[in-house]
Formats: structure tokens, C-alpha cells, sequence
């Protein structure tokens, strides 16, 4: 076993920063000034990679993705090589989700983090890679005391036994700090995956929470037909970004109905399925999800596309996700009191035909559940009025879609106000304020 790299105790960690621009770099620098870190910064990937090769205790990189030369993905994928214990996060401020994907992938990232970033939460992100780092240094360090000592044990068995179960012991409860990152780990990547589908939704601001709502509907129809947990998971996702092919759209096409477009606008179209696809395909963990993506505009009678596939050979993630996706946009372009029900009608009507008929029985009671607080109904005897942020109360449902200052839907209209939608609408006026208020119904 090759001996790992020691870290002495109270040497401080080294994290290294890379960004063409000055000012960033020591913008970061000065946001970690009172913490114990050693920095070193580099304005170049080029500079990064000798700073790599002259500092091999180095813990952390945090790289820029636009950058002349080489970007950061392709430099953290270079640095994986060089030192492929040292954690790696992304900085960027494009919601390129190419260069994230090829960041995860290729270049190993643990986190992405866009600009601009909130203080407090970057030297959180930081203060937990700083963390993952110490403790995989450190279980190596007893993997390798372990080693030397099952040699010494050939001569002294009976006394190095209760050291080595003291040792083992000791990496236990090491990988289970180990574990507890993973967790976080996946749970940020859950996060990053929204953050794409609200991304996504810039391209189209009619269909605010479009994404979610799909998403919603077809999770919960997918548990209801006691699909496996894997199967569930990869619907959740595939429905999140069921529609990240519109990307490359033009927004003429995307601004018309299907029925208006010509036969040429409609085969580019028609392509964004299968550019979704594509679009996720890099990212290995999303590949049973990009399948659905591909299918989700095809009809149960064959007449569908990209591929026209009929019936059975469309995978039922892909059919709950059609349905559900027809029903969201169906019902918000109804804006009536029984929209949901004319809804539900029209998909009856089209059983068979569009929809998959063994589908239906278990997506009814999520579309009410999902869909209820987009119909008029709960506007009766309400007028509108317009709140500052810190005036908002638990209860309160909004009259108009919550936006943010870069035109981010953060919440639908329709959406009843609860304490975790609120402290994150706070959160973001204060990342990305808004040039409005909040407008909720009251009781005149």
C-alpha cells in the first residue's frame, strides 16, 4: 500500500483558489482571512497546475469555469489526476449545466457553487470540503497504521491485539463521519437538480413551476403504482428535467402553439426531446433518466414522437410523465374554477390514444392534490395586495408568481406560504432582490 500524505496536526489546510479575475481572488481571500487555512491563489489554470505540482498537501481547489486558455472543468479533471484526494469545487456563474456535468463527472467535483455566492454559505461549503478532506487524510493515515501493525502481529499477537481492535474501532466511527458527508452529498446533488429545472424554466416564463409540478404529480402517481424505489427516483428526475432540450429552441418557436408552427418549426421542435437526452447523457446517473426524457412526447397509439413507439414499448416512466406534463399545462391555460375536471375530462377522452388507460386510475387523486391551488376556487371573497418580504405571514396564498430579481420563478401563484417557503423567500430577496413585493390574497 503506498503511504498516504501525513498532515501534522494544527498545520493548517491549503486551498487554493483559481480565477482570472483579481478582484474575485481576493475577494475570496479576504472572506477567509480569520479562518485557519493556508491560501495560495492562481489567476490562470496554467499557474494552477505548478501550483499543483509544488503543494502536495494541498486540501482544497476551488476553480472558476470561465476562464481564457483552459476552463475550470477541464482543470479539475486535470487535478483529479495530479492529486485525486484533494476536493474540488466549481465556481461559475453561467447555468451551463454542460460544464457542471463534465465538473461531476470528469473532474470529480464535490460541489458547484454559483456567482454570486452568499458569505456565510461559501465558508460553510468550504468548512465542510475542508472537513471531507481531513477525514479521508486521516483514515488513511490509520488504514496504514493498521497495515503496520497486522506486521507487527506476526511477532506480537497476543499484546497488539487490543490495539488493533482499538484502531478498527476508531476507523469506524471515521467512515461514519465519512458517511454523513455522502449523505450531504447527495442531498446537495438532489438540490442542484431543482436548480436546474428552475433554470430550465427562464426559457418559458408562462409555465412558472411547470417543472415541479409535473414532477410532483408523477412521483406521487409512480408510488401509487408501487413502482420500485430506483424507479420512482429516476421518474422524480427525468420529470424535473423533462424539458431541458427547449434549451435550444428559438423563442419564437418556443412562444407559439403547436398547431401554429410550420412544418419546419415543428420539426425543431419536435427535436428537444431528443437534445434533452443528449443534454444529460454525460452524466452517468442520468442516463435511465434521459430515456425518459427522450419518450415523454410519445403517444400510446404510436403517433408520438421522436421514435413514435406505441403502447408497451414506451417505458412507463415516460407515460406517467406525458400525462402529467399535459395536465399541468392543460389546467394553467384553463384558468377556471373546474379546470382540473375539464382536464381530467379531456384526458379520458384521450385514453388509448395519447395516454397509457392503466395509467390513469392512479394519477387522478395527484393531479387534485398538486394542481388544487392553481384554480380560482380559493380566491373567493380575496383581494390582492402587495407585502414586503418581512411582512409575509404563514397562511397567506400568493395572488401573482414570486420572482426574483433576475427573473427566477422562486414560487407559483397559487402556493399557500408555510415557514420553509418563507425563510427561503427571504433568503433569496436578499441574494437576488426583487424589484417588487410579494402579492398575496387577503380577505377584504
Amino acid at each position: 500500500m503506498e503511504a498516504a500524505h501525513e498532515i501534522k496536526s494544527g498545520t493548517p489546510v491549503e486551498i487554493l483558489f483559481v480565477d482570472d479575475e483579481k478582484n474575485v481572488l481576493q475577494a475570496l481571500k479576504r472572506l477567509c482571512m480569520d479562518e485557519d487555512y493556508e491560501i495560495i491563489l492562481a489567476n490562470s489554470a496554467e499557474e494552477a497546475l505548478e501550483v499543483l505540482r509544488n503543494h502536495p498537501n494541498l486540501g482544497l481547489i476551488v476553480s472558476d469555469q470561465r476562464m481564457p486558455g483552459m476552463t475550470g472543468s477541464e482543470f479539475l479533471a486535470r487535478a483529479k489526476d495530479i492529486m485525486p484526494d484533494t476536493v474540488r469545487i466549481l465556481l461559475t456563474g453561467y447555468a451551463d449545466i454542460n460544464a457542471v456535468a463534465d465538473a461531476i463527472n470528469k473532474g470529480g467535483a464535490y460541489r458547484y457553487i454559483t456567482k454570486p455566492w452568499k458569505d456565510e454559505e461559501l465558508l460553510q461549503i468550504i468548512g465542510d470540503a475542508v472537513k471531507r478532506y481531513s477525514l479521508v487524510q486521516e483514515n488513511k493515515r490509520l488504514q496504514e497504521i493498521i497495515r503496520k501493525q497486522n506486521e507487527e502481529l506476526k511477532r506480537w499477537n497476543s499484546q497488539l491485539e487490543f490495539f488493533v481492535q482499538e484502531q478498527t474501532i476508531e476507523i469506524q466511527n471515521k467512515n461514519k463521519a465519512l458517511e454523513k458527508l455522502n449523505e450531504d452529498l447527495i442531498k446537495n446533488f438532489k438540490n442542484s437538480i431543482h436548480a436546474f429545472s428552475s433554470l430550465i424554466e427562464l426559457r418559458d416564463r408562462r409555465t412558472g413551476n411547470h417543472s415541479k409540478n409535473v414532477a410532483e404529480i408523477s412521483t406521487k402517481t409512480a408510488l401509487a403504482m408501487k413502482l420500485s424505489s430506483e424507479e420512482v427516483e429516476t421518474i422524480t428526475v427525468a420529470a424535473l428535467l423533462h424539458d431541458i432540450g427547449k434549451i435550444g429552441i428559438p423563442d419564437v418557436v418556443l412562444l407559439m402553439e403547436f398547431d401554429q408552427m410550420s412544418a419546419e418549426e415543428r420539426n425543431e421542435y419536435m427535436q428537444h426531446p431528443v437534445r434533452g437526452q443528449a443534454a444529460v447523457d454525460s452524466v452517468e446517473d442520468f442516463r435511465d433518466a434521459g430515456i425518459l426524457i427522450r419518450h415523454h412526447h410519445e403517444c400510446y397509439n404510436g403517433m408520438g414522437f421522436p421514435d413514435k413507439l406505441p403502447g408497451g414499448r414506451i417505458p412507463v416512466g415516460a407515460r406517467i410523465i406525458a400525462v402529467a406534463d399535459f395536465i399541468d399545462k392543460t389546467v394553467r391555460n384553463l384558468d377556471k374554477d373546474n379546470a382540473v375536471e375539464i382536464t381530467l375530462g379531456k384526458v379520458r377522452d384521450d385514453l388509448g390514444k395519447m395516454f397509457d388507460p392503466q395509467i390513469y386510475p392512479f394519477i387522478e387523486v395527484p393531479v387534485r392534490e398538486v394542481l388544487a391551488g392553481i384554480t380560482r376556487k380559493s380566491k373567493a371573497n380575496m383581494i390582492e395586495t402587495e407585502l414586503n418580504v418581512s411582512n409575509i405571514q404563514v397562511g397567506m396564498l400568493l395572488a401573482r408568481d414570486v420572482k426574483s430579481g433576475t427573473g427566477l420563478i422562486l414560487l407559483s401563484k397559487g402556493t399557500v406560504l408555510n415557514p420553509k417557503n418563507i425563510q427561503a423567500l427571504k433568503r433569496y430577496y436578499q441574494l437576488d432582490p426583487s424589484k417588487t413585493g410579494i402579492f398575496v390574497l387577503v380577505k377584504r
